[in-house]
């Protein structure tokens, strides 16, 4: 018999694959282009907890907060129609508590790099926390 598990089951298998290799170049377009990692898959506690895919810092001392988003193909709008107001609050929720562990707030912003058939793209302040 089996018995439900209280944890969402992990992901394996090309997805998963799929999302650690634009993670992958994503990070290494940002880092040719003078960002250095802070931190990787940064995650705030509890269920409305979000995830922050790369956290990056640039030559000024800004904190970037990146979104990496990657689609097969550019139908329904592509990589960048994925990120709903819904998830773009997750990531603000877990930038706010990173924020809040440091010993004081730098200057910070949300990009998205879209990693998808046709190249890399890297949207600068994509979105607000306003």
């Amino acid at each position: 018999m089996d018995i439900p598990s209280s944890k969402p089951p992990l992901k394996t298998g090309t997805t998963k694959q799929a999302g650690d290799a634009a993670e992958d170049e994503a990070l290494r377009h940002l880092q040719q282009r003078g960002l250095r990692l802070l931190q990787r898959n940064y995650r705030s506690p509890g269920r409305g907890g979000g995830e922050i895919d790369l956290i990056m810092g640039t030559p000024d001392g800004t904190t970037v907060f990146v979104e990496v988003r990657s689609r097969a193909s550019a139908t329904h709008g592509g990589a960048a129609a994925s990120i709903s107001f819904f998830k773009q609050r997750r990531i603000i929720f877990a930038a706010r508590h990173y924020l809040n562990h440091l010993p004081r707030t730098p200057p910070c912003r949300f990009d998205v790099v879209l990693v998808e058939p046709a190249g890399v793209q890297w949207l600068q302040a994509a979105f607000d926390a306003g």
